[in-house]
């Protein structure tokens, strides 16, 4: 299947979906109406609100194996939470006024956001930049690492981008199925992402 493919679809687990993340198994999704993180299925696309988000608006999810991170727009944190209690272990400071996607490479955290609109990496101890270029849009919501580029979602162009974590150049770029792109996860070998218009949650091929 060529990139941008929809291979399927199924409800997002409520009415205003945000960030996305791939959990191993299944799927951590977010909801900015219900304020809940969800455990979604991808066989039955059956959700399971887990607990409740640490902000009232968080947009971004990532999964470095252990824990989750989660930004938030209201707080203006990214917080560490341990995924069985929902306990906060640790909260950085967003370099953004809109935060946004978040995204795990193994050792650092990626984050896109707005004010000003940029993709960055950020040492998850210290929270300090490391890594800095401009946003191929300038809404960038979702953010996932296939373990060598950064994908990102831009709500402005409605497109999918890959992108070059050592130059920020884009290396590819498609339509998404929908016109409010705002979560996307790796699976491996596929993209999923959530979309704010149509609510619901695609995987998507990626060659």
């Amino acid at each position: 299947m060529t990139l941008g493919t929809v291979i399927r679809s199924f409800a997002a687990p409520a009415a205003t979906p945000s960030g996305l993340e791939w959990g191993g198994k299944g799927l951590w999704g977010m909801d900015t109406g219900t304020d809940l993180i969800y455990w979604v299925s991808v066989i039955t696309g059956v959700a399971d609100a887990r607990f409740a988000t640490p902000d009232t608006l968080s947009t971004g999810i990532a999964w470095d194996g252990t824990t989750l991170w989660v930004a938030g727009v209201t707080n203006g944190m990214i917080s560490q939470i341990d995924p069985i209690t929902g306990t906060i272990k640790k909260q950085l400071a967003s370099p953004y006024a809109g935060p946004q996607g978040l995204a795990w490479d193994g050792t650092m955290l990626w984050h896109a956001g707005t004010g000003p609109n940029r993709i960055r990496q950020l040492d998850p101890i210290t929270g300090a930049v490391k890594r800095d270029f401009a946003s191929p849009g300038i809404q960038p919501r979702g953010l996932c690492w296939d373990g060598r580029s950064l994908w990102a979602v831009d709500r402005s162009t409605a497109l999918l981008y890959k992108i070059s974590p050592i130059s920020g150049t884009i290396e590819q770029s498609v339509a998404t199925p929908s016109s409010v792109p705002v979560g996307i996860a790796w699976d491996g070998r596929s993209i999923w992402l959530s979309d704010n218009n149509t609510n619901l949650i695609y995987q998507i091929a990626v060659n």
